[in-house]
C-alpha cells in the first residue's frame, strides 16, 4: 500500500464504528421517517448517532473546536427545520444531513471572509474533535497535507476516508456525479503520495546528513 493510502488508512479508524447502542441502518430509517412526521424524541436520537460526525466534518473545515460546536448545532437546527423533506427518502437522510452542513459551512465562511481558509492557512491543530489525540508525525503530516489540497479533492477526503461516506454518498453531498468524485479521488491521492513521498525523501535526506 503507498505512503498515502496507510495514512489515510490510519486516519479512518478515528471515525467510530458501528457498536453495542449504535442504531442499525434500518433503524436510522425507522427514526427518520419518525422524526419526518415530526416526533422530536426521533430526531433527538439521529442527533446524538450523528453529532459527533458532523463536528469532526466541520472541524477539519475551520479548525476552531468553538467555531465548529456553534456551525454544528445550527446545522442541526436547520435539519430539524426541514426534516419533513426527507419523508419518503429515507436511505438518503446522511448524504441530506452531510449537504446541510456543507451548505452552512460554505455560507458561514463566505459571510466571515473565510472562503476557502484551509487553502490559505497550512497550519491546524490535530487535536481530534472526539477527544481521540492522534500525535503521530505522520498524521500530523496528511492533515497539512490535505490542506492543500483544491477544495473538491479536499471534500472527496473528508467525506470518504474520515466520514466513511460512499462514493454514491459523496456525490449527492457535494452535487457531483459519482464519475467526477472518483476522477476527484484519484487525483487527491495522487497529490497525497507525492507530497507525502516528498516529506519523507526529505525527512530521509536529512536523517542521512546528521547521521554522517
Amino acid at each position: 500500500m503507498t505512503i498515502a493510502g496507510n495514512i489515510v488508512r490510519e486516519v479512518t479508524q478515528a471515525t467510530p464504528a458501528p457498536g453495542p447502542g449504535h442504531p442499525s441502518p434500518s433503524e436510522i430509517k425507522g427514526l427518520v421517517k419518525q422524526a419526518a412526521g415530526g416526533n422530536f424524541q426521533a430526531f433527538g436520537n439521529l442527533y446524538s448517532f450523528y453529532l459527533g460526525r458532523i463536528y469532526r466534518y466541520i472541524y477539519y473545515q475551520v479548525k476552531d473546536k468553538m467555531t465548529a460546536e456553534d456551525i454544528t448545532e445550527e446545522v442541526f437546527v436547520k435539519a430539524w427545520k426541514v426534516i419533513r423533506t426527507c419523508r419518503g427518502r429515507e436511505d438518503t437522510f446522511q448524504a441530506w444531513l452531510y449537504r446541510i452542513a456543507r451548505n452552512h459551512l460554505a455560507d458561514c465562511l463566505r459571510d466571515a471572509g473565510r472562503v476557502t481558509s484551509l487553502e490559505k492557512d497550512s497550519s491546524i491543530d490535530i487535536a481530534d474533535p472526539c477527544e481521540r489525540i492522534e500525535s503521530s508525525v505522520e498524521y500530523q503530516e496528511l492533515i497539512k497535507a490535505i490542506t492543500g489540497l483544491p477544495e473538491t479533492q479536499r471534500q472527496v477526503v473528508i467525506l470518504k476516508f474520515v466520514e466513511g461516506l460512499d462514493n454514491r454518498e459523496t456525490s449527492k453531498v457535494l452535487g457531483k456525479s459519482e464519475g467526477a468524485v472518483r476522477i476527484a479521488q484519484m487525483r487527491a491521492l495522487e497529490s497525497l503520495r507525492n507530497k507525502l513521498g516528498e516529506k519523507r525523501q526529505t525527512n530521509g535526506e536529512k536523517a542521512g546528513y546528521y547521521a554522517r
